[in-house]
């Protein structure tokens, strides 16, 4: 796995925190205050994106309301083939 840089890390941890103290998952405005970015579109546009890159790379979970969290997507194990 590649190293993440600071801003994708910041947004994994506000998720993570989310996770263990018990929270579901959160909407891209949510972790732009949890970032301290307070709620501006620009700035809420901006962690959405990188939330979105993240979910597509396997790094967060993003639900089809537009929520996300932190976690991983399982990976399908490759088929097989019939069972001889």
């Amino acid at each position: 796995m590649t190293v993440l840089t600071p801003d994708y890390q910041r947004i994994l941890g506000v998720l993570e925190e989310r996770r263990s103290a018990g929270r579901g998952p959160a909407k891209a405005k949510e972790i732009a205050v949890g970032l301290g970015l307070g709620t501006a579109p620009a700035k809420v546009e901006g962690v959405r994106s990188k939330a979105r890159r993240l979910a597509e790379r396997g790094g967060l979970l993003q639900e089809t309301s537009g929520m996300f969290s932190a976690g991983r997507r399982p990976v399908a194990a490759p088929d097989a083939g019939p069972s001889a």
